[in-house]
């Protein structure tokens, strides 16, 4: 098993928001920004490393331990987000880097953990539906594909043939209207990790 101290977060929080119709990381999501419930779920935990992909929209991280990466285009597609987290995590001896995204506030640290546990060192996706997604952890072996992946799906591609833990229902919530948040707001209670 792969210790903390050997794995990178990168949290991407450079999202546009164009659903949500306004910045939505700040959007107050049990009374501190959406961002902020992401950004906690990795501090204080061992990881080695902790990088932000952010816009000018993304409320401030540095209090979590996050280095910010500024992504230069804000229109660019996940997969830049993604591209730019690797690149700075390659920088790094960091043997694998663990992707969140900014907009998922209800994952448990227990997912985590049996992430880290289940990881086999090349890459490990959560599943939901049938479908893999972040939270995902990808080996240093795949660092350099994965700053050359194209478009909105991130590392997408690669995640399908990947061993996948599952997430349980309503963990998954993906934050991209105001009606989401407030199914968000309703089970944060539920969801406390």
């Amino acid at each position: 098993m792969i210790g903390r101290d050997a794995i990178a977060v990168i949290l991407l929080a450079a999202g546009r928001s164009t659903r949500f119709g306004r910045p939505k990381l700040s959007a107050m999501l049990g009374g501190i920004p959406l961002a902020h419930h992401a950004a906690a779920l990795a501090t204080g935990r061992g990881f080695g490393w902790q990088f932000a992909v952010c816009s000018a929209d993304t409320p401030p991280l540095s209090s979590f331990g996050y280095e910010k990466l500024r992504l230069n285009a804000p229109a660019a597609p996940l997969s830049r987000s993604l591209a730019t987290g690797i690149a700075a995590v390659a920088e790094t001896p960091a043997q694998a880097a663990l992707v969140l995204l900014a907009d998922m506030p209800l994952i448990p640290h227990h997912h985590l953990d049996a992430m880290i546990a289940a990881f086999d060192g090349h890459c490990l996706a959560s599943e939901a539906h049938g479908i893999p997604m972040p939270p995902a952890m990808f080996g240093r072996a795949l660092f350099a594909d994965l700053q050359h992946v194209t478009g909105d799906k991130g590392g997408a591609d690669i995640l399908l043939s990947a061993p996948r833990i599952m997430l349980a229902k309503g963990f998954e919530l993906d934050i991209d209207t105001e009606d989401d948040l407030a199914r968000a707001a309703a089970a944060l209670g539920d969801y406390s990790g």
